[in-house]
Parts: C-alpha cells; sequence; structure tokens
C-alpha cells in the first residue's frame, strides 16, 4: 500500500467513527509532534502495538481485500503482568471490502456490529491440521445457539454480535449496499504476529510504499520510524 492511501482510509476511518459517536483514545489522534513529546510516556503503548493498523492484508487491492483496525487495549500471551488479560479493537470496513479467511487457536473473540450498516459473517470449522471443513458450524451469536451450513451468511445488523471460538474460520464484511461498518472485536489477548492462520494466500501486514509523510504511524512500525516519530 501506498502510505497515500493508508492516510487517507485513516480519515475516512475517523469521519465514520465521529458520525457513529464513537471517539478513540487521545494518542490516536497525536500529530507527529505530539509523539515526541510523549515519547517517554509511550513504552507500554509500543511494547502491546497499540494503534492504528491499515493492512490490505498482502492483496494490493485494500477496496476488496482491507480494513482499518485500531487496537485500544491488549496484553502479551506470554506475560500474564504485561498490559492486560483481553483485547478491544475497532475493524473500520467500506462496502466491498472483506477480511482474508483465517482462523485462530488462542483467540476467543467477540465480533460486534457497534455502528453502520449489516455485517455478513461465514465461517467454516477447521480441523488441528489448518484444513477446512464442510461440516455443520454450531456458534454463539448473544448467547443464542444457532447452527448453520458451512460458508452460510450470517446477518449481523447494528448493536448485535457473534461469538467466534479457535479452530473456526471466518469471512466478514459489509453487506452490499447497506453502507460501511464500525465492527468492535471483544477477546483474548491478541498476536497477530502468531495466531493468525489463513486459508487462502495473504500476509498479515501490508508492504508500505513511502510516497507521502506519515500522517500518523501504525501499531507495528513505531520503531522502524524512528525518524520520523521520534526525531532521532
Amino acid at each position: 500500500m501506498k502510505r497515500s492511501e493508508i492516510n487517507a482510509a485513516m480519515i475516512r476511518a475517523e469521519a465514520l467513527l465521529e458520525k457513529s459517536g464513537i471517539r478513540l483514545p487521545h494518542m490516536a489522534y497525536w500529530t507527529l509532534e505530539e509523539w515526541r513529546k510523549n515519547r517517554e510516556r509511550t513504552g507500554r503503548i509500543r511494547r502491546l502495538e497499540l494503534g492504528w493498523d491499515i493492512t490490505d492484508f498482502g492483496s494490493g487491492n485494500f477496496a476488496g481485500t482491507g480494513a482499518v483496525l485500531y487496537t485500544v487495549r491488549n496484553g502479551i500471551q506470554d506475560d500474564p503482568e504485561a498490559g492486560v488479560p483481553y483485547c478491544e479493537k475497532y475493524i473500520i470496513m467500506e462496502e466491498g471490502q472483506r477480511l482474508p479467511k483465517h482462523y485462530h487457536v488462542f483467540k476467543t473473540e467477540d465480533i460486534i456490529n457497534r455502528a453502520g450498516g449489516v455485517l455478513l459473517v461465514r465461517l467454516w470449522n477447521a480441523d488441528r491440521e489448518g484444513r477446512q471443513l464442510d461440516t455443520d458450524v454450531k456458534v454463539y451469536r448473544d448467547g443464542l445457539e444457532d447452527v448453520v451450513k458451512a460458508g452460510t451468511a450470517i446477518r449481523i445488523e447494528p448493536g448485535n454480535s457473534i461469538s467466534l471460538t479457535p479452530y473456526m474460520a471466518h469471512v466478514f464484511g459489509p453487506e452490499a449496499g447497506s453502507g460501511p461498518v464500525v465492527v468492535g472485536e471483544v477477546s483474548r489477548v491478541n498476536d497477530d504476529h502468531t495466531d493468525n492462520f489463513f486459508l487462502e494466500k495473504t500476509a498479515r501486514f501490508a508492504e508500505i510504499e513511502e510516497d507521502v509523510p506519515v500522517l500518523r504511524p501504525l501499531c507495528t512500525e513505531y520503531d522502524r520510524l524512528r525518524d520520523e516519530v521520534w526525531g532521532t
């Protein structure tokens, strides 16, 4: 992705959150100068990778396979003293976008439609060898049990949610014609480096072409962008 594309997606996401009455923590809106002024206070943010995460999953087609994410709180799986024992994110998706098919081994997550259009979720079981199964999927939606055929589109309207457990492969994105969505994720500790298992060719993080200056750093590049962010 080009940095200009990332900056533009961030601005659109901020506008949708604002329209939906949702505000992120103060540091989500910091300028690079504010990041520099707060350098000594941000060690926990950097270690837990809190903040913006904008990715096309290596697809080269952000409008089709992509999302804007913001991690509000998190911990570290093998360090119970770091952060908190859970994760909270916002996932902002425009019409036409989806996440690639994937599952988690450690994380259980509630996917919540916080605002906007209708969220479509498709589910499959995966076995311990990472193979997709065509068996029926038992899933809970706001505590109510459902059993659905593999790959069935489940409509999640605003205010409603679905619980995704380990080895439950999933794809989700806005329903066509319903508008963009603001998704909430509440889960066990999240580790995007080790607990995403994709069932299609993809990558978790985007490769970035620096065609314009950084608007705000992404959560995975606080150290990589040392000069731009910290001025050192």
